[in-house]
């Protein structure tokens, strides 16, 4: 018998909550006093934030990529399908509870990515880890909140700010990417990150195949800085925790 309405909640550290919802078969994402952050029926935009990222670094050799937001584990599941066997995955995640989700009801929809070996799940800030790594990372990947116009923590809005971004650009390797999903334009973000020294390309996809909504994806080309010859451990803040 399939089952319908509010399955869960949870408090996001630093204010808001977030809803779990079942509906039939599939799941919802909602922000209280909001509407749907995500959903198991349409993630072609979650997808596509891997697979473009993924695409720029595909010449490099054991790639380390850093997400920022477990979702619904459809960006880390694509990144998985795009990445070799020696890649590193570190996952940030904020809300416990989101990954006790994912491990969870959610897990089958995405295929679980959070089983496979290739990936370090941190139950953190992702901005705690961006601040910790220098020169750690080929691609770090950002689907934090609704993008710049967050709608869950205020706290998010480091991310996207000039120190925030300076801080994504030092955390890259000289060839490394940035990749940032949005559910709105943003022409203020995309000077943010222009001021900061990227190279910025700015993708428009849809939420599911050619239907839904518009959302985008930048891209910000991290080119000033060698690369170094080999990788090194990635840096974690000794506070958080990990689960595999």
């Amino acid at each position: 018998m399939k089952r319908f309405g509010l399955l869960e909640t949870a408090q996001v550290p630093g204010g808001g909550e977030l809803r779990l919802f079942e509906d039939g078969e599939h799941f919802s994402i909602k922000i209280a006093g909001g509407g749907d952050l995500m959903s198991t029926r349409m993630h072609g935009s979650e997808d596509a934030l891997a697979r473009i990222a993924c695409e720029r670094i595909a010449a490099v050799a054991s790639p380390r990529i850093l997400i920022g937001g477990l979702g619904m584990g459809f960006t880390l599941a694509e990144a998985l399908k795009i990445l070799g066997a020696t890649a590193r995955l570190q996952v940030a995640e904020l809300v416990p509870e989101v990954v006790r989700w994912n491990h969870g009801p959610l897990g089958a929809h995405a295929g679980r990515p959070l089983d496979d070996p290739r990936v370090d799940l941190v139950e953190a800030d992702v901005g705690a880890l961006i601040r910790a790594a220098r020169g750690a990372f080929d691609a770090i990947l950002l689907d934090v909140d609704n993008g710049p116009d967050g709608l869950t923590q205020a706290g998010n809005d480091w991310l996207y700010s000039v120190p925030g971004l300076a801080a994504a650009k030092a955390a890259l390797r000289g060839h490394g990417v940035l990749a940032v999903w949005s559910a709105h334009p943003d022409r203020k973000f995309v000077e943010r990150l222009r001021q900061v020294g990227f190279e910025v390309d700015e993708v428009t996809v849809r939420a599911h195949g050619n239907k839904g909504a518009r959302h985008r994806i930048w891209l910000a080309a991290n080119r000033t800085r060698p690369a170094p010859k080999r990788a090194g451990p990635v840096p974690a803040p000794t506070s958080v925790r990990r689960r595999r």
